[in-house]
């Protein structure tokens, strides 16, 4: 089975898992989904930076509603947050990856001479991409980081007030 067989994730599935399961689907779907030279290399990679940004777009927002008392089920804030910020590297090298992908998709590399210029292409678009595989794993080990248990004497945190909302009668 080819990596385009393979189930693609979106965004509205995506929001449907824990932060965790997420980045797991996306990563399973970068890995299924290769960067080759070639036209559908590029749709992949740029399908690569959309999921990517959706993640960490969700990530930072989980980051500050974690920051709300009584918040259960998601990592904690500073593990929200530096995965978030790996998960910015891993674009960065997307999108840095996405210029030497240009090139190779779209010049010839008929002559020797052409293939020779490559050379600095691919090393660059390997380079990228190896970059954002280790950011991408990065962004995994923050999150997968056990939870402290709290401490059976440590009462929770009170709830927030909200403003008062006054009603006619």
């Amino acid at each position: 089975m080819s990596g385009d067989q393979l189930h693609t994730y979106e965004p509205t599935d995506l929001d449907d898992m824990s932060p965790l399961q997420a980045l797991d689907a996306v990563t399973a779907d970068v890995r299924g989904h290769r960067i080759t030279v070639d036209s559908t290399g590029l749709f992949n990679a740029t399908r690569h930076i959309s999921l990517l940004c959706h993640l960490a777009a969700r990530m930072a927002a989980e980051t500050e509603y974690q920051l709300s008392p009584n918040i259960t089920d998601l990592p904690p804030a500073e593990h929200l947050g530096a995965s978030a910020g790996h998960l910015g590297q891993v674009i960065a090298h997307y999108t840095q990856a996405l210029a030497p992908l240009l090139v190779l998709t779209t010049t010839a590399q008929d002559t020797p001479r052409q293939k020779l210029d490559s050379l600095d292409h691919h090393n660059r678009l390997r380079s990228h991409l190896d970059d954002a595989g280790r950011a991408l794993a990065a962004a995994r080990t923050v999150l997968a980081v056990q939870q402290p248990l709290i401490a059976p004497g440590k009462p929770a945190p009170a709830p927030l007030r909200g403003p008062a909302v006054r009603r006619r009668a």
